[in-house]
């Protein structure tokens, strides 16, 4: 029962907030936090064990270096240390229901951004263990974390509920998106410098892939504002360079728009980056627009004139392209990833797999993962694809198979890194496998909160998994949706 050491120990609420204690509950290091519990409070190994129903033997291994890796053990633990709801949830435990973070008047355990990314093997154990295993809710209760027990994955999941997404600043940048020119007071006296745009454009490339979508789109609006009249008042080649940055500009608009569900918005932006491209008169920066054209389509549910319409860009480039370089390899491998995902998404097996090929050939081609005009693409990337599209196409045993090959120290893009947490996330739970689940959607949380908190389609995830879980993960999992803001 929580409450139960209330008369065998006192902790006082600064011991919660110490550095060294938050350190061990992200790292779910109970023999560390036992220690540090007898250090500045005083309890003994008996207390101890009495407190969190234990043995005295059992406490005294576990501060020797025994590790703890049950949920039912965690939560007695919690339980009997009477710990507030932010040092639970930083241990990856539920709150308790009667119970509210935000009562603490000094905040508590430290926001959520000071944490460090997930780290590259500690998805392995997710991915290791024997997908045969049953599910019920003693068994979850009794089964281990499977190893998931880095600082990386159990940090605190505190976000704060009066975040503000990116679609703060979808009005203004819906105004943008409607202007086809510059204000008439556009300054043109002074010329546009191509640099000082290049580098903003390349910012909010990277802004947007390491999923700070709020971030980037307070910054797209003037940044395009500064485009337009570029692309008005310069001319030559200076003028098809301002075009091509409008083009990149507007694919971040019209993905993180995507992401964030607003389907019309995204569908302008598409075409903005589209009519760009061609005034570019670069046949790459034309096929890397197509792409969010392609993705436009298959979010509006037109999954074979996407595909369609990825395979023929892709053929165009090629065409166009008589010596390819890393660059426009990198931009035909993506046409034809994002080809075969549109068409596993009208269960065209034949064609995503063909498609995929193709692709893998052409990272085979280029050599290795690089993110040349921001396409992340590679070896790996066509790996990561393949994932995704077994999963599309419901093949969750195959997808998991395919995860477990995957070197996670080559995926260097935070946004494809948390994708793929999400599609093994969709694989766990296709498999029934919702303790897994559940830990890959937190993990992938912790790296790229943006990415888990603002797109209704893991909002949709979130809810099945809740929906379909068993209670002891079920408790968990409504506990996150509620920190998230996941309308049910």
């Amino acid at each position: 029962m929580p409450g139960r050491a209330a008369n065998l120990i006192e902790i006082p609420d600064s011991f919660w907030q110490r550095d060294q204690v938050l350190d061990a509950l992200r790292n779910r290091d109970v023999g560390r936090l036992f220690h540090l519990v007898r250090q500045y409070a005083g309890i003994s190994q008996t207390r101890l064990a009495i407190a969190c129903n234990m043995t005295q033997p059992k406490v005294s291994g576990i501060m020797h270096g025994a590790k703890v890796t049950t949920l039912e053990v965690f939560e007695r633990i919690a339980d009997g240390l009477n710990m507030p709801n932010p040092a639970r949830q930083a241990l990856g435990l539920a709150p308790l229901p009667e119970a509210t973070p935000t009562s603490r008047p000094d905040g508590g355990i430290p926001p959520r951004d000071t944490l460090p990314d997930l780290a590259a093997g500690s998805l392995s154990g997710l991915l290791g263990s024997d997908l045969a295993d049953e599910e019920d809710g003693d068994a979850v209760r009794r089964r281990t974390f499977v190893g998931l027990t880095g600082a990386s994955l159990f940090g605190a999941l505190l976000a704060d509920s009066t975040h503000t997404g990116p679609a703060d600043a979808i009005e203004s940048l819906t105004t943008i998106l409607a202007t086809y020119s510059p204000a008439p007071d556009a300054d043109v006296e002074h010329l546009p410098d191509l640099t000082t745009l290049a580098a903003a454009v390349a910012r909010t490339k990277q802004g947007y892939q390491a999923c700070r979508y709020s971030d980037v789109m307070s910054e797209l609006p003037p940044l395009l504002t500064h485009l337009q009249t570029a692309c008005a008042v310069l001319d030559g080649d200076a003028r098809l360079q301002a075009f091509t940055l409008s083009a990149e500009a507007y694919q971040v608009a019209g993905s993180i728009l995507l992401k964030i569900g607003d389907p019309g918005l995204a569908w302008l932006a598409a075409d903005r980056s589209m009519q760009a491209a061609r005034a570019s008169q670069d046949p790459i920066t034309l096929g890397s627009s197509a792409r969010i054209i392609t993705h436009a389509m298959m979010n509006g549910g037109h999954h074979q004139a996407a595909a369609q319409t990825a395979s023929t860009f892709a053929a165009t480039l090629d065409r166009d392209i008589p010596q390819h370089d890393p660059e426009s390899v990198s931009v035909y491998g993506s046409l034809l990833l994002r080809g075969a995902s549109a068409a596993a998404k009208r269960d065209d097996r034949h064609t995503a797999h063909e498609l995929l090929t193709e692709a893998e050939d052409a990272g085979q081609r280029l050599g290795d993962d690089l993110n040349l005009r921001w396409t992340a693409f590679g070896p790996t990337n066509a790996r990561l694809h393949r994932v995704n599209i077994a999963v599309t196409l419901g093949d969750a045993g195959t997808a998991l198979d395919l995860a477990r090959t995957v070197d996670l120290e080559k995926i260097t893009v935070t946004e494809r890194k948390a994708s793929f947490l999400i599609d093994t996330a969709r694989a766990f739970l296709q498999c029934g496998k919702h303790e897994k689940a559940y830990l890959a959607l937190r993990a992938a949380e912790q790296m790229a909160h943006e990415e888990i908190a603002g797109r209704p389609s893991t909002h949709r995830l979130i809810n099945d998994l809740i929906t379909t879980a068993p209670p002891s993960i079920q408790r968990h999992a409504e506990a996150f949706g509620r920190q998230l803001g996941v309308p049910r």
